[in-house]
């Protein structure tokens, strides 16, 4: 369906009287413009639902077509991959990553759990029932749960600071375990996960560098032999580490460097060439049985060791469990592996569970410094100084905001430096929504498309009229700024790169909402002030390709009536077509009704003039022709 403008009528413009009116309307040729029509909402059966019971009867309607099976996936995610389990396809590799990520995860879990504070024998609680717990109910097939370097240091910060007995101290670390779990419980009930969006890239990027940094400090003490004040914060832990170097020992140290430097070669060499990629998952493990077997040969008396774990009660660590979460390294080990299902989280857990039954009293002879040199190796990845020099040549405001993080959580801890790097990044956020992205749109040569003329200079502009584009949702944050770029572009016109009749000012604004997603109250008292102050001085607002949602925003406002239907349009191309016509009217002067009879075309000229308008109107919209440059198929050519 199509509404036809036609030049000759202008019972919209309301800033032109009706005796100059009728004089333009028969001086101008009859050509139409052809433009399709915009659906606007029933806003009386919109608004008859409330919209807490429209929700209601969405969820109800959802709850009707769940079908068993799908409950059941719900509750129980294992049974997805159950029911569809292909044996002969997933077995072998899912045995595979489960043995793989299950020799990684025993040595760096008792290195974690010591970062934490705590036994290493609960690094080894932490890497068992998490594990068969998430293979049950957890939607990821290749995620590794266990216990990881940042979540212990945040342990360990959170209760070094406090003056406990050993025994409090870890009855506290797992009382913790269970509050984290109800919170993250709570959370996915609520589905509170969208809230992460809100923190950056370069945030995170930039606390998992300052981490990293303040973890292999604070397991220096293990390197040099001599002990480091616990602390969140680079500067007491250099402060500690200097001032206690006439205590250094030299065997950790040299033991200590000699398997950080074995744990280093084979990660590179596991991820740089593929037939030795076993060696980055049995890295940890060789460094243990290494250490191991130099402890127990040679005695070395400077060395200290984890004396009693082997007297662990068993039973205990069904439930003696720190806070645990997914592994970066440990999933992408699992993924390289060739995971399939959570039955390689299972061959993991039955690891860690032989090993909690059969190893423990070989764990008593483990060196220190070799489950130091773990952890320094683990978190060296987390040093992300590539993202920093990405940022300074990407987005100069990404690298500030990876700067602020990395510093404010190297020298003012790791929960100010996470606190103060979030409300940074929700800073950036606001300013962004509050000062939009406006642009000024041309239309491009021998098309009907409408693009940001700063980025396609050769953009058609006309006289009379600016076309403008709000790239954001338009709320009470933003309208000011908005309204004052708007008035810049009044003021600010370049007649010398526009086309078509030439007019003294502005007639026309034409607002492109296809952007728009969102447009709130104090938006729409905002329109309708704007629209009485552009009243006031003749020019007349146009609203192009609104959405749904805003357009019955709009329609329940008033503002459709009070702008008019007839200036809402689906196509800028089609709001442009009709101002031009409109302000071509107000650049012509009328003619002497006499000589339209003598210059009158017969018949068969206006049926060939209408043709090729018709064509060359086809043509522009289709935009398989390219124009030259000096004509204008909107307008006549002597424009």
């Amino acid at each position: 369906m199509e509404i036809t403008y036609a030049s000759s009528s202008h019972r919209y413009l309301p800033t032109m009287s009706a005796s100059s009116s009728s004089s333009l309307g028969s001086s101008m040729p009859n050509r139409p413009v052809k433009t399709i029509p915009l659906q606007h909402p029933n806003t009386t059966s919109s608004s008859s639902t409330p919209l807490l019971q429209a929700m209601f009867w969405r969820w109800t309607a959802k709850i009707k077509r769940t079908t068993p099976s799908q409950w059941i996936d719900t509750f129980l995610p294992c049974y997805r991959w159950i029911r569809t389990y292909k044996w002969r396809e997933y077995l072998q590799p899912d045995l595979m990553a489960g043995l793989t990520v299950g020799i990684m995860l025993v040595p760096q879990a008792m290195s974690y759990a010591k970062l934490a504070g705590l036994h290493p024998i609960y690094g080894l609680y932490t890497g068992f029932i998490p594990i068969f717990v998430y293979a049950i109910f957890g939607s990821s097939r290749q995620l590794a749960i266990g216990p990881v370097a940042l979540v212990s240091l945040l342990v360990s910060n959170v209760l070094g600071g406090m003056d406990l007995s050993d025994e409090l101290y870890t009855e506290l670390a797992i009382l913790l375990a269970f509050m984290v779990g109800i919170m993250e419980c709570i959370m996915a009930f609520l589905r509170l996960g969208w809230l992460i969006r809100f923190i950056s890239h370069s945030v995170i990027s930039g606390f998992t560098t300052a981490s990293a940094i303040v973890i292999a400090l604070s397991q220096a003490k293990y390197f040099l032999g001599y002990d480091v004040v616990r602390s969140s914060k680079i500067v007491p832990l250099i402060k500690s580490i200097i001032s206690g170097a006439h205590k250094f020992s030299w065997p950790p140290f040299v033991m200590g460097s000699c398997i950080l430097a074995i744990l280093l070669v084979m990660k590179h060499l596991g991820k740089s060439r593929k037939r030795f990629r076993f060696l980055r998952p049995a890295g940890p493990l060789t460094a243990v049985v290494l250490g191991t077997v130099f402890v127990k040969i040679f005695h070395p008396s400077s060395i200290s060791l984890l004396f009693g774990l082997g007297l662990a009660n068993i039973l205990g660590s069904f439930f003696s469990a720190y806070p645990s979460t997914g592994s970066f390294s440990r999933s992408a080990v699992n993924n390289d592996s060739g995971a399939k299902t959570g039955l390689a989280g299972i061959v993991a857990g039955t690891i860690m569970g032989c090993s909690l039954l059969f190893l423990t009293p070989l764990f008593e002879y483990i060196p220190q410094c070799g489950l130091a040199a773990i952890v320094i190796s683990a978190v060296m990845g987390l040093v992300d100084y590539h993202e920093a020099i990405f940022l300074w040549h990407v987005d100069k405001k990404d690298f500030v905001l990876w700067i602020i993080t990395s510093t404010t959580t190297l020298f003012l801890g790791i929960e100010i430096g996470v606190l103060v790097g979030v409300g940074v990044s929700l800073a950036f956020v606001i300013h962004e929504s509050a000062n939009p992205h406006i642009a000024v749109l041309g239309r491009l040569p021998g098309t009907t498309v409408y693009r940001n003329i700063q980025q396609y200079p050769e953009a058609y502009t006309y006289n009379g009229i600016v076309i403008v584009r709000i790239d954001a949702p338009i709320y009470f944050a933003n309208i000011s700024f908005i309204k004052d770029r708007l008035r810049e572009y009044e003021a600010d016109v370049d007649k010398s790169a526009r086309h078509g009749p030439e007019v003294e000012r502005i007639h026309f604004l034409i607002l492109e909402m296809s952007p728009i997603t969102y447009i709130d109250s104090s938006a729409v008292q905002a329109l309708k002030d704007l629209h009485q102050e552009y009243k006031s001085r003749d020019i007349e607002i146009c609203i192009a390709n609104p959405n749904q949602d805003v357009l019955l925003t709009l329609t329940k406002a008033g503002i459709v009536e009070l702008i008019g239907k007839e200036w809402y349009f689906v196509r800028v191309h089609d709001a442009v077509q009709v101002c031009l016509q409109h302000v071509q009217s107000l650049n012509q002067t009328p003619k002497n009704p006499d000589s339209f009879a003598e210059d009158k075309p017969s018949f068969f000229q206006r049926l060939s003039k209408q043709r090729e308008e018709d064509l060359s109107i086809a043509e522009l919209e289709s935009g398989d022709k390219i124009t030259e440059p000096h004509l204008e198929p909107l307008l006549s050519r002597k424009s």
